[in-house]
């Protein structure tokens, strides 16, 4: 039986964007990486031509400092690269430098570094660059790199990319090693790429077979043969070749009523029906979609990744790993041991995870939150596996139960609702908030920034940001400054090379304007 959800043409997908009736103000936190480096353009093997590499600041690399953005690493130095480093200065890439983030991978904005606010660049320096992987995205921005690397917990990559008008992509989770990156969640970790254009980061993945290579050092690595079967399931692997696999006519594409929320900016939101529009004039088809477990995604996002960061950040106790705090006659407080140092080590939105994730893990909180956490995963995995046309090579195919249907989607046949390529929607619900409104902002409001990242974090799904006209106010200097959107494309798992091709073909139609 059909599994998936979608509607037959884009005036039934416009009402879903444009009708208030059918807003989802389901929106509960919102949370964000962010940080700073630089990225624009990956040549071939044999191109001969080196590529200037941002690295994001949680990620190793030999001959840099490795801080995470926080002072208990100050001076943090590891001996070898990660992997996908390796990878990179293999196939001609020149690190460059690190970047800045938010500490630890912990924020929304690239304001919680222990050293630096990450700002905006080229006429928005007053302005976020995003989180936590900020910097990187800004080294891309100025041309300062052609690639960077960031990592994307629950949006840390696509996020900055949609507010400094790059492009930011995370790929399926397994496919890139997490090994020699400090980790944050290893359940959502994933190594993400930013570019001026998709060019370079198809060419990264697909041209340079980064897709291929699995990683023994790393246990979440999608294993050799896996990956082989998997591939063998998708197209566009063979070679970087967007004409050829990046065809628009023919596709359908679905947008999910959930994130039609009453907290979307207007503008985003005609950015985000011009693009449907603009795909069905390319041949494409748009429909009306329906992930019923998105509106519980983001708090169950907020419990699982705090968890795993108490988990992972309770080595940081000056003794085995960090900087002892050398200031106090001695770093026992109220008889607690390293007590003084974690205090002094660690930022505020750190402290503030670790005491949430210590407690969601405790005996008398663990079945009431993690545990059911865990399950609102499982459903928004089931939610994406029905709507999409592939199966996810990794799981059964499982029917679509009808009674959770919104009652805007309609049935393609007696089978169920339509299934669709890919998902539509923006990546960001806002434009880029000034930094002193950011500082204004309860973590809560922070959090919500990250309400339409999440989803595909928690199911281990491939992910793009792309930039989007907006429309403008010609006599509002603000809106003039801020004329693009991110536009987020979702694919199913290990359909990376196709979600790539496809992005890059459909990027300068959305985006007419020049932005570099």
């Amino acid at each position: 039986m059909s599994a998936y959800v979608r509607h037959s043409n884009v005036r039934a997908a416009r009402r879903v964007i444009s009708s208030q009736a059918q807003w989802r103000a389901s929106i509960s936190h919102r949370r964000s990486l962010n940080q700073a480096a630089v990225r624009d353009h990956v040549p071939a093997r044999d191109s001969g031509q080196a590529t200037r590499l941002a690295i994001k600041d949680n990620i190793a690399a030999t001959g840099f400092t490795t801080t995470c953005a926080s002072n208990i690493l100050t001076g943090n130095t590891i001996p070898f690269d990660a992997t996908i480093v390796r990878q990179l200065r293999e196939r001609g890439a020149v690190v460059t430098g690190k970047a800045g983030m938010d500490e630890f991978g912990m924020g929304t904005h690239s304001t919680t570094s222990a050293f630096e606010t990450i700002h905006n660049v080229l006429g928005l320096e007053k302005y976020s660059a995003g989180g936590s992987s900020g910097g990187s995205a800004v080294a891309v921005r100025k041309g300062e790199a052609e690639l960077a690397l960031g990592t994307d917990t629950g949006g840390s990559v696509r996020m900055p990319a949609a507010y400094t008008g790059t492009v930011g992509f995370k790929p399926s989770y397994g496919m890139l090693s997490r090994w020699g990156v400090v980790p944050y969640a290893n359940s959502l970790d994933t190594v993400g790429l930013l570019a001026r254009t998709v060019e370079p980061i198809g060419k990264a993945i697909v041209e340079q077979d980064l897709y291929l290579e699995p990683d023994n050092n790393d246990p979440t690595s999608l294993p050799a043969q896996a990956r082989r079967r998997c591939t063998a399931e998708r197209r566009g692997y063979a070679s970087w070749n967007p004409g050829r696999d990046g065809a628009i006519q023919g596709l359908t594409f679905g947008i999910p009523i959930e994130y039609n929320i009453e907290e979307l900016d207007s503008r985003i939101r005609q950015g985000w029906l011009a693009a449907a529009e603009n795909i069905e004039q390319l041949g494409g088809r748009v429909v009306p979609v329906s992930l019923p477990s998105t509106k519980d995604a983001l708090s169950a996002y907020y419990v699982i990744a705090p968890a795993e960061a108490a988990s992972n950040l309770s080595k940081y106790d000056g003794i085995r790993y960090g900087q002892r705090d050398s200031e106090h006659a001695s770093d026992l407080y109220n008889g607690i041991l390293y007590a003084k140092t974690r205090e002094t080590g660690f930022g505020s939105e750190v402290k503030r995870r670790i005491v949430l994730g210590s407690y969601t893990l405790s005996s008398e909180a663990m079945d009431n939150y993690f545990i059911q956490a865990q399950k609102v995963r499982r459903l928004v995995k089931k939610d994406f596996d029905r709507v999409f046309k592939l199966s996810n090579p990794l799981q059964d195919q499982q029917a679509f139960d009808l009674s959770e249907m919104e009652e805007t989607v309609q049935l393609e046949n007696k089978l169920g609702p339509a299934q669709v390529d890919f998902l539509l929607c923006p990546t960001a619900p806002t434009t880029p908030p000034l930094l002193d409104d950011v500082m204004k902002q309860t973590p809560l409001d922070s959090y919500m920034n990250d309400v339409f990242t999440v989803p595909a974090s928690l199911a281990g799904l491939p992910a793009i940001s792309i930039p989007m006209d907006i429309p403008v106010d010609p006599t509002n200097e603000q809106e003039k400054l801020l004329s693009f959107g991110g536009l987020q494309m979702i694919g199913q798992y290990w359909d990376d090379a196709r979600l790539l091709s496809v992005a890059d073909s459909l990027s300068p139609h959305i985006l007419r304007q020049r932005l570099f």
